[in-house]
């Protein structure tokens, strides 16, 4: 048995341990207080236990540069995953957009997985995307991301600090997040709008009607109608921001590689 653990190359063990484990912190998912942290811990034990009989493991010796690859593979797990989640961001950010219409921006709620506070319609469109991911196995494809990795950023490879495409690269996808949220709450929006302009023109002609009191139920029973009617367009643009979210990932560990193809 001793003979066995000393055969293992421990230093590239820990090497894949700290990426799996850098990975759980800020995915989607796995990342949510709803999951224990011995529960996180346990998994990518065993996670990085099957990486090492399967991933390339070059010689490593535990010198200076050994630390700046531990750093290294937790830089690319905490900001892979961080870049995921902004993504799936944009979902909620659109919500709140359509709340601030709504009237519902004063009743926010506290997202348990997150443990901050976030918009009622923006969570209720954000529990469906979770369960679109779940339904279609998203969660294994982004194991299987974590796994795929280290094709693309070995584990004896620092990152190239001193090229600013990969900085480009996150600064694109952040902007691109903010216009996939705007064109996810135009419709609703826009259509509450409408409402304002109607309101506006029926307090002119009608000055004895409140619409002050006929105004907020009223936007409220819009919105619902359109978001019923609108749910299945919303289900295509979940699929699509979910396919987006898996394209970032893969760019970003492609710079990280030093391939900017």
């Amino acid at each position: 048995m001793l003979d066995y653990i000393s055969a293992i190359n421990l230093p590239a063990f820990l090497l894949i341990f700290v990426r799996v484990t850098s990975f759980f912190v800020t995915l989607p998912i796995f990342s949510y207080r709803n999951l224990p942290t011995q529960h996180k811990v346990g998994f990518s034990f065993f996670l990085a236990a099957l990486m090492y009989f399967t991933v390339d493991i070059p010689d490593l010796a535990v010198d200076e540069n050994y630390f700046l690859l531990i750093f290294k593979e937790a830089a690319v797990g905490i900001s892979v995953g961080l870049l995921a989640y902004i993504i799936l961001a944009a979902i909620q950010i659109a919500g709140g957009l359509i709340d601030f219409q709504m009237g519902f921006a004063i009743a926010n709620v506290i997202d348990p997985q997150t443990g901050a506070q976030s918009p009622l319609i923006g969570q209720y469109m954000y529990i469906i995307t979770l369960l679109f991911i779940l339904a279609v196995n998203g969660h294994h494809l982004m194991l299987d991301g974590i796994f795929y990795s280290y094709e693309l950023i070995p584990l004896d490879r620092l990152i190239p600090l001193q090229e600013e495409s990969w900085i480009l690269y996150i600064v694109d996808s952040f902007n691109q997040m903010f216009v996939i949220a705007f064109l996810m709450a135009v419709p609703i929006v826009g259509c509450l709008f409408l409402v304002d302009v109607a309101l506006g023109i029926i307090a002119r002609t009608v000055p004895q009607l409140n619409v002050f009191v006929v105004g907020l139920p009223l936007k409220i029973f819009v919105a619902l109608f359109v978001l019923v009617i609108a749910m299945t367009f919303y289900i295509m643009l979940i699929q699509n921001l979910f396919e987006l979210m898996l394209e970032t990932m893969q760019g970003l560990m492609q710079l990280f590689g030093g391939d900017e193809s």
